[in-house]
């Protein structure tokens, strides 16, 4: 009898589970990535907040601390293309899973670190992991959003960067004080070993995932199948570099990037040693520039969104946001000359507001210019132009603050955007969908 119950009961219980769905699954997994994309901010930024205090411990100069940023570039700048192959070999469940196990081993090493060397190790470690974090996003989306959805999707996970830098200067400027620097490497590193966690037993592939809804996988495939039909032409990286459209995006990453980690690396150090901040003011008050780029990133990419729904053209509606977003950067050079810090503030809030809408757009532009086949690749190397030129940038600032000052730094990163506007609106004269086939067919 009991045998017969058991028989009986069991369907039920099945099918019950079976039937348990998620409204909205897309969205609650770009969610994570959102949240993986702030812990990964959070676990960069540690030691740009903690700058004073390791620069007094180990009496570093502008050069060797800038040295530091060097390091992490150069690990990030390659790992953008290796983490690509490797999501695309392995997927991005385990793919991402690796890129938060390395990076948050390599955050918390950093407690251990006893002088330049050992933390330069520790820096390039963090850099080849947090790099994963982007062509893995890059590659949820894909998977997960129809093509009408998946702007929206990268404006939300790239918040995340934003948020983390918002977050990040109260946070480990209390821990700091709470518990010692050391702890704080410990602490912040942690996070992404409880994000794995989550990870593991949330994420699957839409056909894999017993959470998704009928309607919502239909959606999923839909664009999927949509996508697939533009990947027929494959090029090559030698024939992509044929291509002024892709020298455009490089060189417009090359040269206005740089405005981003000049803000990232060193403003805690700016407003130390020009402005006078206490590491308690730096926590009260660095966050702000990073809120005003968080809203600089939805803006931005909302702005071209609603000019496009309005019936202008993907070419006016990314060159005109983009065209008013390089107009913003140069109030780094109004920062410099600014007598208040308060208003030297509010002046690099502009910067960085006007960075997030311009690099959302631009990172858009691949998908714009490309098909689905080659996006991937053009995007890399858009991300390797990034590496290089912020690695010269962050590099050249320690040298020139160490002889000079701030203002030849400041002045400069001014003047970047609208040249890489200029450069770039030269190389791409018209944004719109490039015929690979039949460019190659008339070779």
């Amino acid at each position: 009898m009991g045998v017969l119950q058991v028989q009986a009961t069991a369907p039920e219980r099945i099918a019950t589970k079976a039937d348990f769905r998620v409204a909205g699954l897309r969205w609650w997994i770009i969610g994570l990535v959102f949240l993986a994309t702030l812990i990964n901010f959070l676990d960069r930024l540690t030691i740009s907040v903690l700058s004073p205090v390791l620069r007094a411990t180990w009496q570093l100069s502008n050069l060797q601390y800038a040295t530091l940023g060097t390091w992490f570039l150069l690990a990030y700048t390659v790992s953008h293309s290796v983490s690509g192959k490797f999501y695309d070999r392995v997927g991005v469940r385990r793919g991402f899973t690796c890129s938060v196990l390395v990076w948050s081993v390599a955050a918390m090493l950093h407690a251990a670190a006893r002088g330049l060397g050992s933390l330069s190790l520790f820096r390039a470690l963090l850099g080849f992991g947090e790099a994963g974090n982007w062509p893995g996003a890059a590659k949820v989306v894909a998977e997960w959003f129809p093509a009408r959805e998946r702007a929206f999707g990268l404006a939300i996970f790239n918040s995340g960067a934003a948020l983390g830098s918002v977050v990040a200067p109260p946070l480990i400027v209390w821990l700091q004080y709470r518990f010692g620097w050391q702890a704080v490497f410990l602490i912040t590193g942690s996070l992404g070993f409880l994000w794995v966690a989550l990870w593991l037993a949330v994420y699957r592939r839409p056909e894999e995932h017993r959470w998704l809804g009928e309607k919502e996988r239909a959606l999923i495939e839909e664009g999927s199948a949509a996508s697939a039909s533009t990947s027929r032409t494959r090029p090559r990286w030698r024939d992509l570099f044929g291509y002024r459209q892709v020298w455009g995006i490089v060189a417009a990453r090359l040269l206005v990037d740089p405005v981003w980690w000049l803000y990232i690396f060193w403003l805690p150090e700016y407003l130390n040693k020009v402005r006078g901040f206490s590491l308690a003011q730096i926590g009260l008050f660095a966050w702000a520039p990073y809120l005003a780029a968080d809203a600089g990133s939805l803006a931005g990419g909302f702005a071209s969104g609603v000019l496009m729904r309005r019936g202008w053209s993907v070419d006016r509606a990314r060159k005109t946001v983009m065209l008013i977003s390089a107009a913003m950067m140069p109030a780094g050079i109004l920062a410099e000359r600014a007598e208040s810090a308060m208003v030297a503030l509010v002046w690099i809030a502009v910067v960085l507001f006007g960075f997030q809408a311009w690099i959302n757009n631009l990172q858009a532009m691949p998908s714009d210019l490309f098909p689905a086949s080659a996006v991937g690749s053009v995007a890399g190397l858009g991300g390797s132009g990034a590496g290089i030129g912020s690695m010269l940038f962050i590099l050249a600032t320690g040298w020139v603050v160490d002889h000079f000052s701030y203002r030849p730094v400041l002045i400069t990163a001014g003047l970047l955007a609208p040249i890489g506007a200029a450069v770039l609106f030269w190389l791409t004269p018209k944004i719109e969908m490039l015929d690979l086939g039949a460019a190659e067919a008339t070779a």
